[in-house]
């Protein structure tokens, strides 16, 4: 897989310049799994977790249940 031809999108709860995650969801949806990066260095390493994953994420973020850094 080529990153560089993937859709990137970030949530539209970031802030213009805050520390962001992007992921790409057209390859999520047709592979069930989830290329997650920092989109402030967009050539730097990519993480590729299960849809399950990251749907965990997501409704732990959500529910607050992460807890702060």
């Amino acid at each position: 897989m080529t990153t560089g031809s993937l859709n990137w999108i970030k949530s539209s709860y970031s802030g213009s310049g805050g520390s962001c995650v992007e992921w790409a969801p057209e390859h999520a949806f047709a592979t069930a799994k989830v290329p997650v990066r920092d989109s402030k260095c967009v050539d730097g390493p990519v993480l590729i977790v299960s849809a399950h994953a990251f749907t965990g994420l997501v409704a732990g973020v959500k529910a607050g249940d992460l807890g702060a850094i």
